[in-house]
């Protein structure tokens, strides 16, 4: 086809160690969409080259007949304008069919991708994403039932970013985009995420899956992405709905490991809130462990 279409409780349990998957990756060029690290995104990608590259096409045709006729009808040349010209039917006919293909040609892949995007059928793993100003709060099922946990911006950053604090942001590791609890996920694995908000409209994206979705008061969005196997490592994003005054301060980030260690990661979860629900005579102990 045309692109390559046409063209081509953190301290209490100690358990978030990310387990080899300290490396942050982004396959974004700074200039371009990136192609990303799903299926999903790949086909965004692909779509989207496509529809570049047919634009370009049609800019070269649009601007080369518009300056070839400047140039070589232009007055000094001697050029007389045609009075008796009203109107040209093969061209009327042609500037009407060709734009109809051309739509065609991008609808018929668009559709099938939509479709595809929306098929939340037989998904592996679904997690719960609740927005709050200005946090995220990732509730497991399926495998990971009883995980739940929120995400807010890490302190080193919310420090820094505080007037008058002395701190260089730029001698912060991933300024504002960093956070206390990522979201874990196996890679290899159809994910489901179902969306909502507590407060005000707010939007969880991770640019190199591809989806961005809304998460509104009182309404269920869903989206999924299955990350590609190999392709484990830190994913970074932000909430990309202006979402009040610390709208800016609300990062994503997806911590993807493989199917195993994932299996690792929710037993020590699972095995962390069983330690804390456990009565002891000590100290009254809080039923959330990550929080």
């Amino acid at each position: 086809m045309l692109a390559p279409r046409l063209a081509a409780a953190t301290a209490a349990c100690g358990v978030w160690a990310t387990a080899g998957a300290e490396t942050t990756l982004n396959t974004s060029n700074g200039y371009n969409l990136p192609p990303g690290v799903t299926e999903m995104s790949r086909a965004i990608y692909d779509l989207h080259m496509e529809a570049f590259w047919i634009c370009v096409v049609i800019a070269i045709v649009v601007f080369g007949a518009m300056i070839y006729s400047l140039v070589k009808f232009r007055h000094s040349q001697g050029a007389v304008p045609d009075t008796n010209l009203l109107h040209s039917t093969k061209v009327e006919i042609a500037w009407t069919i060709v734009p109809v293909i051309i739509l065609v040609v991008m609808a018929i892949p668009a559709a099938d991708l939509i479709l595809k995007m929306e098929d939340m059928r037989s998904a592996d793993l679904s997690i719960r994403v609740t927005g709050y100003q200005w946090k995220w709060q990732y509730q497991y099922m399926d495998a990971g039932e009883g995980i739940d946990f929120f995400s807010t911006l890490k302190q080193d950053s919310n420090f820094a970013r505080q007037l008058h604090s002395g701190i260089d942001p730029a001698s912060v590791p991933n300024y504002l985009l960093d956070v206390d609890h990522p979201l874990v996920i196996p890679s290899g694995t159809k994910v489901r995420v179902i969306l909502t908000s507590q407060d005000v409209i707010h939007a969880w994206y991770v640019p190199d899956f591809g989806l961005k979705r809304a998460a509104v008061p009182g309404f269920i969005n869903e989206l999924w992405f299955k990350v590609d196997a190999g392709k484990e490592g830190i994913y970074r994003g932000q909430c990309a709905a202006l979402c009040g005054r610390d709208h800016g301060f609300m990062p994503v980030v997806v911590d993807v490991r493989t199917p195993d260690d994932f299996k690792k990661w929710v037993d020590e979860q699972k095995a962390a809130l069983k330690q804390a629900s456990t009565p002891t005579t000590d100290a009254p102990r809080s039923a959330q462990v990550l929080n």
